[in-house]
């Protein structure tokens, strides 16, 4: 099998090369031999924990006590949750797709006559009264929406294997293999499990050191919906399909009213090599093998947000097809090089110690440096096996889901969580990843200007707090969440910062009018506050922190069936600053196209009115327009924030005087809270320049909200989006570009005062690689992808070589070293 050790390097853009060896050297793939080559590397060579790279391997020495300690693998569609159990195995499976109800609508027809008296409410200091007219009128119906679920699991069961030796659990992050491998008297025992992109299969291959020691019974399960179906909507059915394997059929759940159209198709074939094979009912048996290769395809009758007309049967027969006859090692070889090509663009190496190489979940209880590298390539694992191009964006579980009513449906919440997802995908080098991401934007607009127009009587588009497969846009789950306006203005703003990374013209041409309808909505919506100088927000809310005030009191919310701080006011600062960087954007595009038009005058002229950030009487940074108290002053959300970062409002050079009343809040929130906003907080410390107390953050992170496999939780829930912010975070402590220059090891910890991180991208279209010892930079070299000017701060100390001359710099009054590149061109950074 392959190797679970780390390959070596190699140049950009060669392949992987494979060391696989079969017990057997006769291949049965569907009834056919094929002659197999045998390979140099014995596959039952023991991990040696003292080679392999720990910043790329995750090893375990027990199996998987839970669903929140399995391994996953996924190759953007089809994801799968690896448990590494002995005896009883448990292959928890996932489809993209797999999402209760169909294609629908939660646009309200003609509610938009009850938005100015809302308005009114606010204003006069009622906003109780503005939250229950808002949660009879303006809010979407159905009031929730749909859920996505689980497919299928994948049941191996095995005699006498309850008591082994020798046991260890492996994912390698490089090649995209999860593994396991123990002894049982004295046969060792292998099982690799990976997710093919180009075969669009999950493949598992199980292997025994000695010929005919191989036997087990497979079962594929379905799941049911307990809580939100019944048995005549929601059904999965398992037959076997001849003697080779097991295929299950179902529908996906009637939910909120909305029928359940949505069906789905799962199928397991077995190729043993040697023994015997055989279905019994819904048991797939295998005694005697040498090896076996188990393939399983799964896909749903989706075509997209509007269309359920796909004809799933078809699908899965395809990609069965595809794989027939085609030998382990080429299926095996196709999908690791395809996730080496996205995962070796960038390395990242810090120090490492004698803890490095530990299992990975002794490494959390007192992190090594070098365990910050590992939380970084897993971040990037995940974006690469959720979000490919063609498929669906990651959602707050990526695509690993073992419930049917999972925590928050599992859907995309983009007040902070969907958003969070790919704030790593451009500075990591996977621009390609964040397509689905920008795919769905695009789709949002269709309900998202019905919203517009009938709730709110606006033109363009608007989008809130949550959506899910089918697009919807209107205002969910209640008044508390729903009043946030701007969840379509903070992803136009993340569409604009992919150009500043890619400076890629045609792109910024094709998200244009998504910006435009943005910026449209909101100088329709925006509406002059009770001092009538200021432009802000109304209703808004400030995610997810109920304000403290006259007015605000715990009353019963008839939307949601319970007791409640509401959550509505006017003008939040997190608004506020999302439509800061939302119209500057635009206008930014606009110059850039060399466009200028009215609508950019106009837009220009609502940015300078919109309320400007503001230190409250306790000295932290206001959280709304008025100066009102918290109910939760250690929330989880740090909203109001979002102008240091991800935003580009706030910023410790151009405003210092708001970084008194930011820390003020980052002390008052404290270095706990969910693994969400742990990341977050490690970003924001990084734009203060405070890298120590970043890594500090890491570290609570790493002991009280990260799971086993380095999954994020929310609470007990496992989120994927607090696994990609603390790869933020990690990349912001070490390079940050956001303000027109190359900042270089902006806010290094003391504990990484040795390292490399190249590949890295960064704003202007470069690609960095860069080492450091004892803290200083001693390498640095980029590749500019987009032919622009290069500006590095705190520039003076060095030279700019191009083929190894110097070239004409600029030491500019701020500092700032500038020099202008070609396209394609590569340039050394050599101190002075």
């Amino acid at each position: 099998m392959i190797e679970c050790k780390r390959l070596n390097a190699l140049p950009m853009g060669s392949k992987p090369t494979f060391r696989i060896k079969f017990f057997c050297a006769i291949f049965v793939l569907m009834g056919v031999a094929v002659n197999m080559q045998a390979m140099e590397k014995d596959m039952f060579e023991k991990i040696d924990t003292q080679q392999f790279d720990p910043a790329t391997v995750m090893w375990y020495a027990a199996p998987a006590a839970d669903w929140q300690a399995a391994l996953p693998v996924g190759n953007g569609r089809l994801g799968a949750m690896v448990f590494g159990s002995h005896g009883v195995e448990r292959i928890q499976l996932n489809e993209e797709t797999c999402w209760s109800g169909g294609p629908y609508s939660t646009v309200v027809k003609g509610v938009a006559e009850a938005l100015p008296t809302i308005q009114q409410h606010i204003f006069e200091g009622q906003p109780i009264r503005a939250h229950k007219l808002f949660g009879r009128k303006l809010m979407g119906y159905p009031v929730e929406q749909q859920k996505y679920q689980s497919l299928a699991n994948l049941m191996l069961f095995f005699d006498g294997q309850e008591k082994v030796k020798d046991y260890r659990r492996w994912l390698d992050l490089e090649t995209g293999i999860a593994g396991v491998e123990y002894t049982v008297d004295d046969v060792t025992f292998r099982r690799e499990v990976f997710a093919s992109a180009p075969d669009q299969v999950i493949a598992v291959r199980l292997t025994a050191s000695q010929p005919g020691a191989l036997s087990f019974k497979a079962q594929l399960r379905g799941c049911r919906n307990s809580a939100h179906s019944n048995y005549a909507t929601d059904y999965f059915r398992m037959d076997g399909v001849g003697r080779s394997g097991l295929m299950l059929n179902g529908k996906s759940a009637d939910y909120l009213g909305i029928e359940g159209r949505l069906r789905y198709k799962a199928e397991l074939q077995a190729v043993p090599e040697g023994g015997t094979m055989k279905v019994e009912d819904d048991f797939l048996i295998i005694e005697n093998a040498d090896a076996v290769t188990l393939l399983i395809a799964a896909a749903s009758n989706f075509k997209n947000y509007k269309d359920v007309g796909a004809d799933q049967e078809k699908r899965v027969a395809d990609c069965l097809k595809k794989v027939e006859g085609k030998p382990f090692n080429a299926i095996a070889e196709a999908a690791v090089s395809n996730h080496w090509n996205f995962f070796k663009r960038v390395a990242l190496e810090l120090p490492k110690n004698k803890r490095s190489f530990l299992p990975t979940d002794e490494r959390k209880k007192d992190p090594d440096p070098n365990l910050a590298a590992l939380c970084y390539h897993f971040a990037r694992y995940v974006l690469i096996a959720s979000s490919r191009p063609g498929t669906q964006p990651a959602n707050l579980q990526g695509i690993w889901n073992e419930d049917m009513n999972p925590s928050w449906d599992s859907k995309y919440t983009t007040n902070i969580n969907a958003e969070m997802n790919y704030w790593n995908a451009q500075s990591g080098n996977l621009a390609e990843c964040f397509e689905p991401f920008r795919k769905m934007a695009q789709e949002l607009t269709d309900q998202g200007a019905q919203v517009a127009k009938e709730h709110y009587g606006a033109r363009g588009w608007v989008f809130h707090q949550n959506t899910d497969l089918w697009r919807v846009a209107a205002p969910m789950d209640g008044p508390c969440w729903g009043t946030f306006t701007v969840g379509g203005a903070w992803i136009c703003n993340q569409l604009f910062d992919h150009y500043l990374y890619t400076r890629d013209e045609a792109y910024l041409k094709e998200i244009l009018p998504l910006l435009e309808g943005s910026v449209q909505f909101f100088l329709d919506f925006l509406v002059e506050d009770p001092s009538g100088q200021f432009l802000v927000t109304n209703p808004s809310t400030s995610p997810e922190n109920p304000p403290k005030g006259p007015g605000y009191e715990y009353f019963y919310d008839e939307v949601t069936g319970m007791y409640y701080f509401t959550t509505i006011c006017y003008g939040s600062s997190m608004d506020i600053q999302i439509l800061t960087d939302l119209f500057g954007n635009y206008l930014e595009a606009e110059k850039l196209l060399g466009k200028e038009s009215d609508f950019g005058r106009q837009a220009l002229a609502a940015r300078k009115r919109l309320a400007p950030p503001t230190i409250g009487k306790d000295g932290t940074l206001q959280e709304w327009t008025e100066d009102l108290g918290q109910m939760e002053d250690r929330h989880r959300h740090f909203s109001h924030l979002y102008g240091l970062y991800p935003g580009n409002v706030i910023s410790a050079r151009r405003t210092p005087q708001y970084i008194d009343g930011v820390k003020a809040v980052l002390e008052q929130r404290g270095d706990g809270g969910k693994g969400f906003s742990m990341g977050w907080k490690m970003a924001l410390w990084a734009r203060l320049f405070d890298g120590d107390r970043a890594n500090k953050v890491f570290k609570v992170y790493l002991q009280e909200q990260c799971c086993p496999q380095l999954f994020a939780k929310c609470g007990t829930a496992l989120q994927i989006d607090g696994t990609m912010g603390v790869a933020a975070g990690i990349t912001e402590m070490l390079v940050q570009s956001h303000e027109g220059a190359i900042d270089l090891l902006p806010a290094l910890p003391q504990e990484w005062a040795n390292g490399a991180f190249d590949g890295v991208c960064v704003r202007g279209g470069f690609e960095l690689n860069m080492k450091w010892d004892d803290q200083r930079i001693s390498r640095v070299e980029i590749l500019s992808k987009a032919g622009t000017v290069c500006r590095i701060g705190d520039g003076a100390a060095f030279k700019v070589l191009q083929d190894g001359k110097e070239i004409e710099t600029t030491l500019n009054t701020d500092g700032s070293l500038e020099f202008r590149t070609v396209k394609d061109g590569s340039y050394k950074l050599v101190s002075q």
